[in-house]
């Protein structure tokens, strides 16, 4: 054990004994990293993909390789079959836009808190925005609300007997291959309305996404009646009430994390996320450097012992993505490893830090740059992870959604 880490395990204890006297004052970067390898399953110490769902609230889906990388690094002995069962066989998870308009697996039984503490409101917007759109092709003498209901209705009556991918959908129901124009001004493209209206129905909770149409690298899906896939609709929640739930399962998963943590990852307006906080009563410590973060009430405080372990997590997964003031785990190194969006690249974590990112080449193996002197026995560690993901691929070549600059550097050398 190194000096850094024996410091981390000594700060670890120190805020163990100051528990076991009263309310914590003080949790400092040690326990937090520690508190993440722990929660995140890092150490791969999930027991099923449903399990690490759960383990960080929500997995990002935007890019369709991200779900699937990410339960490899937190469940043992994870085969691309076992996300596919929750998904498509069990149903206990559910793939939906949430978030900051961000497409995400979560668990189905909590798809209704998702709704209501953040998808509601961007639902409404998008709707408003989609028939401002429609307005232009229908002319004035059609009203563009009215006929994307009717067109709605079809596509459930259609889905009412089986799933169906989006061209089966246009082929039967033509209006759909509609073309609109999205935007405006240079950022303006023609495109048929059938992808626009499906994704409102799906943020309205009325359709699901299924099963990939190609393989687990695919980002398109079959379609099916929410209340047939579920056996019923998505119960309606109150909206205060879900924003205080899911702030529950946020810190419960990332805390302690401060006020502008929590409305990154949520998209709250200050408001919104003030009274949440209060809701669940959480509690205010004080974080190193002096600003103060929020745990949950339930928050026992206890100290974590920091679990050795490498893991390569992917683009967009919800370790590096979970805070908007990473500092404490990314150190200097955001600019190599997330693109001008926001967006992180592939990452290696060792014990508890961010330590450098990986890349896919196109021959399929997996290719590491460190960032930081981590040792001989670090190294070895990293070059072991490798080799197992590499393995795990057997064959298969992926490329990130959102390239940021190492891991294109790392894919074309």
């Amino acid at each position: 054990m190194d000096r850094r880490e024996c410091a981390e395990f000594r700060d670890c204890e120190i805020l163990g004994r100051e528990a076991e006297l009263g309310a914590i004052a003080h949790l400092g970067d040690a326990e937090r990293r520690a508190r993440l390898v722990a929660r995140h399953r890092l150490a791969r110490t999930a027991d099923d993909p449903l399990a690490a769902v759960r383990s960080v609230v929500a997995l990002h889906s935007s890019d369709p390789i991200t779900p699937y990388l990410g339960a490899w690094a937190r469940v043992r002995g994870f085969v691309t079959a076992d996300l596919d069962r929750a998904l498509v066989t069990d149903r206990s998870l559910w793939r939906l836009h949430a978030m900051r308009r961000t497409l995400f697996v979560v668990p189905a039984d909590e798809a209704s808190i998702f709704d209501a503490a953040a998808a509601r409101d961007i639902a409404s917007k998008e709707r408003r925005r989609v028939e401002a759109w429609v307005a232009p092709a229908l002319g004035k003498k059609r009203s563009a609300a009215r006929w994307m209901a009717d067109l709605e209705a079809r596509v459930l009556e259609r889905l009412q007997d089986a799933e169906q991918k989006t061209q089966d959908l246009v082929s039967a129901i033509p209006e759909l291959g509609t073309e609109i124009t999205l935007g405006s001004g240079k950022w303006a493209t023609r495109a048929p309305i059938a992808s626009r209206l499906l994704f409102l129905m799906a943020m309205d909770g009325r359709v699901v996404r299924t099963r990939a149409s190609g393989s687990w690298r695919s980002s398109q899906y079959h379609w099916a009646a929410t209340a047939r896939w579920f056996a019923g609709p998505r119960p309606a929640m109150d909206a205060a009430h879900a924003r205080g739930e899911l702030l529950r399962r946020y810190l419960a998963t990332h805390g302690p994390a401060t006020e502008t943590d929590v409305r990154w990852w949520t998209g709250w307006t200050a408001k919104q996320t003030s009274a949440a906080a209060v809701t669940i009563d959480a509690r205010t410590v004080r974080l190193d450097g002096g600003v103060d973060g929020w745990v949950s009430a339930e928050d026992d405080a206890l100290a974590t012992k920091l679990e050795p372990h490498v893991a390569l997590l992917p683009g967009l997964d919800p370790a590096p993505m979970g805070w908007k003031e990473r500092g404490w785990f990314l150190g200097p190194h955001g600019a190599r490893l997330f693109d001008s969006n926001g967006n992180v690249g592939p990452t290696i974590w060792l014990d508890g830090r961010i330590v450098g990112g990986w890349a896919s080449r196109p021959d399929a193996t997996i290719v590491c740059h460190l960032l930081e002197d981590v040792g001989r026995s670090g190294v070895r560690r990293i070059e072991r992870e490798a080799e197992a993901l590499t393995t795990w691929m057997g064959g298969a070549s992926v490329v990130p959604r959102f390239r940021t600059p190492l891991e294109r550097e790392l894919a074309e050398r």
